[in-house]
């Protein structure tokens, strides 16, 4: 029997209209935020895959996307799932993308700024992904976690073909066959609408 484990990533900030880097910073959404995750809870009311329950991070934007998720599907909202948070960037956080350039150039990525590496960040990803559905067995689980997270795990998972930024409120979703996963929706955000739209950076 199949598995599935739906993806989002939570609703926008004020630091992501303003491209600030987040990491493991607790910033809540704004108002923009709370309507897409609304949207989306519209969207999944009307879709095939049911899910039995809600988890997040445990950082405020990615429990406040989950609750508005849950309550609206009335499911419930699980205890927070650490191997969820977001990579820590480290000095980077709270910089915006002039910021960065300005103190570190171009190429900050590829500097050691205290931030998590990408395949420290992949294996994280994989082994709390493994961890879910065992834990879960039987359930379908919808998990609500961030950008750069996301963006890891689908490269861990399917390789440099996924790679690409992960919107706001992007929604994905995997199935599990014995041991081995396959998309079957990858960071779709049709359910927010072009009034809601924001110019997003691409700080995480």
């Amino acid at each position: 029997m199949a598995q599935y484990i739906g993806l989002v990533r939570h609703g926008i900030t004020d630091w992501n209209a303003q491209g600030k880097i987040q990491g493991r910073t607790d910033i809540p959404l704004n108002d923009t935020g709370r309507k897409q995750a609304a949207l989306l809870a519209e969207r999944l009311k009307k879709e095939d895959i049911a899910f039995d329950a809600v988890i997040s991070s445990g950082l405020r934007r990615a429990d406040e996307t989950g609750a508005i998720l849950a309550e609206a599907l009335n499911i419930p909202l699980l205890e927070p799932e650490p191997g969820l948070v977001e990579r820590a960037y480290g000095q980077v956080e709270g910089t915006t993308p002039e910021e960065r350039e300005q103190r570190w150039g171009a190429d900050w990525r590829q500097l050691d700024l205290g931030q998590e590496r990408d395949d420290a960040l992949r294996d994280r990803a994989v082994k709390t992904l493994e961890s879910l559905a065992g834990r879960h067995e039987g359930r379908n689980l919808l998990a609500v976690t961030h950008g750069s997270w996301l963006a890891q795990l689908f490269i861990a998972l399917f390789g440099q073909m996924s790679q690409g930024h992960i919107g706001n409120l992007s929604y994905s979703i995997l199935e599990r066959q014995g041991a081995e996963w396959h998309p079957v929706l990858y960071n779709c955000t049709k359910h927010i609408q072009p009034s809601d739209a924001v110019t997003i950076h691409r700080g995480r």
